[in-house]
């Protein structure tokens, strides 16, 4: 569970984006305006995160506020699951990323395979939609859902880009150092076993 100052700045943050949006008294404006600056204090006092950094990820939205979607693919062959090293911290993650807003769930899991991995799946069925603030170990500004997605791999194989630097398919019991920001070893243990149980039920919060 999320600490409570992360909770509450994070309210104060959603009532002040729905008031600066729905408003039309400038005084109100204003005063809202104060209310999500003081979210940004909030955090800043309680993270090392820089305070530029904070206002970008805090108060860059307008209109009512809403999590954020971060699709993930679970391919596998052989019984090994298929995972991705990231540029940004040299450790490993299921395919995927933010979704896009023009972009299905199905078609941004293809979409995020193919760029990050260049591989060609078909999504078959989710496998769990996830309250990241549930399990995160770090705090994070603003509330994020993650999707899992179970896919049959096509074909393909990794190309050069600017996101990934390889890929390779890994089995449960020799997973790599993963970026934990992305998917944790137990959220890696429940594709496995969307994979493998016949009775598995879509996991959500």
């Amino acid at each position: 569970m999320e600490e409570k100052w992360l909770s509450w700045a994070k309210r104060l943050q959603s009532i002040a984006q729905a008031g600066i949006e729905y408003s039309k008294d400038k005084y109100d404006i204003e005063r809202f305006e104060e209310i999500r600056d003081l979210s940004c204090e909030i955090l800043r006092e309680y993270t090392d995160i820089p305070k530029d950094k904070v206002k970008d990820l805090f108060c860059n939205e307008i209109g009512y506020q809403t999590p954020k979607v971060d699709v993930r693919s679970a391919i596998f062959k052989n019984n090994k699951i298929l995972l991705v090293k990231e540029s940004i911290d040299n450790k490993w993650s299921l395919p995927g990323g933010w979704a896009e807003v023009d972009l299905s769930i199905k078609e941004n899991a293809i979409k995020e395979s193919k760029e990050e991995a260049g591989v060609n799946i078909k999504p078959q069925r989710l496998i769990a939609v996830l309250d990241k603030s549930k399990y995160s170990l770090k705090p994070y500004p603003y509330g994020v859902y993650k999707v899992f997605v179970l896919c049959d791999l096509i074909d393909g194989s990794f190309e050069e880009n600017i996101e990934t630097e390889e890929s390779g398919f890994f089995s449960l019991e020799n997973l790599p150092e993963l970026s934990t920001g992305r998917n944790t070893k137990e959220q890696i243990e429940m594709c496995f076993e969307g994979k493998n149980n016949n009775n598995f039920v879509t996991i959500f919060d």
